[in-house]
């Protein structure tokens, strides 16, 4: 039998590449933080599994242990948060806050920005109703304190026991390595602690408008407006080519329609220098193949079989030092095709009455050239994501958007000060 699945990415875990997230949600006013801290307990104890600290059993795996301590709520610092130690109450979640802003924070390991979504937004809603007096109807999925876990919350499928069938066909790519010098200047630089995000807004009239025009998913036109934007960052060189990958949620392959945990696999999408100066909207077309090829239900299948077996191989292993050792050279992250930049859209969040005190919501993850995106009623949310203070990617970006017509709002740079994790 194997091990918790939360716990895997944890062996994963280093300083630079943390596997941790942060949900920034902004509001219309300062945050009461008596308030907060109140509706977090509450909101906290409807998530059981989230409710959890590290520990290791007398075969050196890192287990999830029950955690009733009460959940952080801290002032927001300019410093990185210790996830897992004393500061937080050895929990894998804590929230954050600063004048108009909430942070909640947490491991990758646990959940995806799917699942964190059911405690953000039960946090939330909790929050309004008690600040405002007054009862909001509740938004779609959210889980209130007092209903019970659900099965298909908690459902973790049997690899062995999913159809082993063949694709129809499969994508022709391979890896692209333009970005791979920045990226490991800064892994390997030892004084380089800190990375890098840009809050870009862009009305969701014309974005949705826009996308419609041209028959596009958000997910594919703005991998297609960030290739040309990549296309006049990168130096051509013969022999290379640049690609983007789309992060794509396959727990519908698996049988997991409702689980917390993170099933993200990525879509690879290949482009040659010689398609720059092409419209967006073929340039989207190209994206949409690419999307229909590799959205196949054998895919996401095959990955989750791929990532059942490091599993495996994990526990098999004797020491905690060997178990992370494999997990690192089994890595399904690392094995993916390279890709110089990424895009990840989130969806529509359906926060319902409580979205007219909301002015933005962003997700801050690791990532270098890496787009996440949310979108609101009135708005879409990108959190513009990089490694260094080079402002270029970002204004290539924004250049290509103003030959759009997209009409948008960008932030100063600001740093991400992803959590750590102290582990046993």
């Amino acid at each position: 039998m194997g091990h918790d699945p939360d716990i895997y990415l944890l062996y994963e875990y280093n300083e630079k590449l943390p596997f941790s997230l942060r949900i920034k949600v902004c509001l219309d006013e300062a945050v009461d933080a008596g308030i907060l801290n109140e509706t977090a307990q509450e909101a906290i104890g409807r998530f059981p599994y989230f409710r959890v600290q590290v520990g290791l059993d007398e075969g050196q795996n890192y287990v999830l242990k029950p955690n009733d301590r009460p959940l952080a709520v801290l002032p927001e610092e300019d410093r990185r948060l210790v996830l897992g130690g004393n500061e937080v109450n050895r929990h894998l979640f804590a929230i954050t806050y600063r004048d108009d802003t909430i942070w909640f924070n947490c491991s990758h390991s646990v959940c995806g920005g799917f699942g964190v979504m059911f405690w953000v937004k039960t946090t939330l809603y909790l929050y309004m109703c008690k600040k405002y007096g007054y009862d909001f109807k509740p938004p779609k999925d959210i889980k209130l304190p007092g209903t019970e876990v659900s099965e298909g919350e908690l459902f973790f499928p049997d690899a062995d026991k999913l159809p082993k069938d063949e694709p129809i066909k499969r994508y022709e790519g391979g890896d692209s390595n333009l970005a791979l010098p920045r990226f490991l200047k800064y892994l390997l630089n030892p004084f380089a602690k800190t990375d890098y995000y840009y809050q870009i807004e862009i009305p969701s009239d014309t974005f949705i408008a826009y996308a419609k025009a041209i028959d596009a998913s958000p997910n594919t036109l703005i991998t297609a407006l960030m290739y040309k934007a990549m296309a006049r960052f990168f130096k051509e060189k013969e022999g290379t080519f640049i690609s983007g990958r789309i992060a794509a949620d396959y727990r519908n392959d698996i049988g997991a329609d409702e689980s917390y945990r993170d099933f993200v696999r990525f879509i690879h999408v290949k482009y040659e220098w010689d398609m720059k100066d092409e419209p967006v909207s073929k340039l989207n077309m190209r994206a949409r193949g690419a999307v229909i090829i590799q959205n196949q239900v054998e895919l996401g299948i095959e990955r989750f079989r791929k990532i059942s077996e490091a599993h495996k191989g994990i526990d098999a292993q004797l020491t905690l030092k060997e178990k992370i050792k494999y997990a690192n050279a089994h890595s399904t992250f690392r094995s993916d095709p390279r890709d110089p930049y990424t895009v990840s859209y989130l969806g529509r969040l359906e926060l319902g009455e409580m979205e007219q005190h909301i002015t933005g919501i962003y997700n801050i993850t690791d990532g270098d050239l890496m787009l996440e995106v949310n979108a609101l009623e009135d708005k879409i949310c990108m959190c513009f994501q990089v490694v260094n203070k080079d402002r270029t990617p970002l204004d290539k970006f924004l250049e290509v958007l103003d030959e759009e017509d997209l009409k948008y709002k960008v932030s100063e740079r600001k740093i991400k000060y992803l959590p750590k994790i102290e582990l046993p």
